[in-house]
């Protein structure tokens, strides 16, 4: 989910399928466009590394500071050495506080809607499902290890230019 969280081409690439499968109203198309163009993602984009199971970047350090200030917390399972260790991250209360004062201003709020549409791009998959979506991705499954991820803008705007030609009057919508 981080991935698409900080690789907005690809998670409009995402919004596009979802219409294209009909699992997704087509004025999702006008936010899959605004995810591309709009100068906010550029901001935001930050590559991930892909190794052997995909994109991915230690946590540990990002995640102690919030452990440090008490907006969340790691619940580690399972047996130590073990395959079946898990991490689970859980918010506090003092976290989930900050989020929603987070999610009302102007400039951090934007965080808060990608992290809405990630979680209607991800909906009930798993880790491995999650994994297997990104990997369908030639750019994503192509990349060397270690290498960071590269963008599909261009090859996502196709997309949704064909798609719009198609059917011009369901881009006419804006949903949130």
């Amino acid at each position: 989910m981080d991935f698409w969280l900080r690789n907005p081409d690809y998670l409009a690439d995402e919004l596009v399928s979802m219409v294209e499968a009909g699992t997704a109203d087509p004025s999702y198309l006008i936010m899959a466009r605004s995810l591309l163009d709009d100068p906010e993602p550029d901001l935001r984009w930050y590559p991930m590394p892909r190794w052997f199971f995909g994109a991915y970047e230690q946590l540990d350090d990002a995640f102690s500071l919030l452990e440090t200030y008490g907006l969340a917390t790691l619940r580690r399972t399972g047996q130590p050495g073990k395959k079946s260790k898990r991490n689970q991250f859980f918010l506090t209360q003092h976290g989930a506080a900050a989020v929603a004062e987070l999610a009302k201003d102007p400039t951090l709020g934007w965080y808060h809607q990608q992290v809405k549409l990630v979680a209607l791009v991800a909906a009930d998959d798993g880790g491995q499902a999650l994994k297997d979506r990104q990997y369908r991705q030639a750019a994503y499954a192509g990349t060397e290890l270690g290498v960071d991820i590269a963008p599909i803008a261009s090859r996502v705007r196709e997309r949704l230019d064909a798609l719009s030609a198609a059917a011009p009057e369901s881009a006419a919508g804006y949903v949130e």
